[in-house]
């Protein structure tokens, strides 16, 4: 009907390792799920912007910001495609990862290198912080412009690779995605690779 808007589909897609763990994917708001860590794509002045670093920061409430300063005044920032951690404040998690991920250009100055990275460094301080659960958006894809279908194939290559391991103790990384849209993308990339390794 002209004038209605459509309910949000509530897509849930989950593959499981065999070793247990798992990847998922849904569209929602990830500052609603619950997890023991939260990734942020923040900038790397680490001083908050819009998107999902907005949305964690009002959600989170000033104690991020507060922690934010703290680091900001030891290191400075965050380089590109590593990140930093900080409490959650009232995010449903008790840890935010401020990931940096990389400004797309044309895809040819190490932007999927950088972008790779900012999924291992969050999945490394996982490992650090007993995280056995971890929300991540999709780094890059939004202001920064990085080509959803070329990032997903990153993002769920570093992350079933971390999942695989025997010795991690992540035991779920769970993709939350902006819209139909970009989970549509993200799907068909996990579809595509679950077929070529099982």
């Amino acid at each position: 009907m002209a004038g209605h808007a459509r309910p949000l589909q509530l897509t849930v897609m989950e593959h499981q390792f065999s070793n247990g763990r798992t990847l998922k994917l849904v569209v929602g708001d990830i500052t609603r799920q619950q997890a023991d860590a939260i990734v942020n794509a923040a900038n790397s002045a680490l001083a908050g912007g819009g998107g999902v670093d907005g949305a964690i920061h009002r959600a989170g409430g000033p104690s991020i910001m507060q922690e934010l300063d703290k680091i900001r005044a030891e290191v400075g920032g965050c380089p590109t495609g590593h990140a930093v951690v900080t409490g959650a404040g009232k995010l449903p998690a008790r840890f935010v990862f401020h990931a940096v991920g990389p400004v797309y250009r044309d895809g040819t100055h190490q932007e999927p290198a950088w972008l790779a990275s900012c999924y291992r460094k969050c999945l490394e301080l996982a490992e650090e912080n007993d995280v056995k659960t971890i929300s991540f958006p999709s780094i890059s894809t939004g202001v920064y412009g990085y080509p959803i279908r070329d990032a997903a194939p990153i993002a769920l290559r570093e992350t079933s690779r971390h999942l695989d391991r025997p010795e991690t103790t992540v035991q779920a990384v769970l993709f939350v995605l902006f819209s139909q849209a970009d989970y549509d993308v993200y799907s068909a990339c996990l579809r595509a690779t679950s077929t070529r390794d099982g």
